[in-house]
């Protein structure tokens, strides 16, 4: 979020929420992947601080990883598939964010062998997604999870419970702030329109536990945008 987020809170959630983020996501992928690298050491922590916690450097240890909200598949999806043992299956709701990844990851660039066997591409809408229960070992989801009005967040969570293996871990951020809906008309251009929502730090740990995870790590940090954010490693 940059930092006129706060300028336009409202209770009122538009019904065409996620089309219009998704019109917004395609028309300034690139933009947004340059501009989000400046807090690739803010994210790569936090996943570094998750992986610790697996049995990474086992080599007969496959660990599957649910990425929500991938963009371009820089860095977090690149350093995913830098470990050998990782399959990763990279879901957004954007088209462009998603030919970027397999534009990054899937091309024929030598720093690309072997991806094509362990990253699965996923475009559309998070919540539409249907997996068995305990098929992954960690998801992840950086800066995606607070695109979803609080509600769906609320049963996103439950949904990735079950999707965890026991011992598996989700690793995500949320908005410090409790917030129905904050608008942006105009976000990193003239072209994008965005729509963020959140519970607050208090409520959004309630529901984590309550969805059946343990906090592992419940804290706030700020962003290299003036915003600060509740990130959460939680254990199922």
């Amino acid at each position: 979020m940059s930092q006129a987020v706060h300028d336009s809170n409202t209770s009122h959630v538009p019904e065409d929420t996620k089309e219009r983020i998704k019109a917004s996501y395609d028309a300034i992928a690139p933009k947004y992947s340059a501009w989000t690298a400046q807090n690739t050491e803010l994210r790569l922590g936090y996943l570094a601080r998750t992986l610790e916690l697996l049995p990474i450097s086992d080599p007969s240890q496959q660990l599957h990883v649910l990425e929500l909200g991938c963009g371009s598949g820089l860095p977090v999806t690149q350093k995913l598939l830098s470990y050998p043992t990782v399959h990763v299956t990279a879901n957004d709701l954007s088209t462009t964010q998603i030919e970027l990844t397999r534009r990054n990851l899937l091309s024929d660039a030598e720093e690309n062998a072997g991806n094509a066997e362990r990253l699965t591409l996923v475009e559309g809408d998070m919540t539409k997604l249907s997996f068995p229960d305990q098929s992954f070992d960690v998801v992840l989801a950086f800066y995606s999870l607070i695109h979803l009005p609080r509600v769906e967040q609320t049963e996103m969570v439950r949904r990735i419970a079950r999707w965890l293996k026991p011992g598996g871990y989700l690793l995500a951020n949320f908005t410090e702030s409790d917030s129905e809906a904050v608008i942006m008309e105009k976000w990193l251009d003239e072209k994008d329109w965005m729509f963020w929502s959140g519970w607050g730090k208090d409520k959004t740990l309630e529901i984590v536990e309550k969805a059946g995870l343990q906090v592992v790590v419940g804290e706030v940090s700020d962003d290299v945008v003036d915003a600060s954010f509740l990130w959460v490693i939680a254990k199922r």
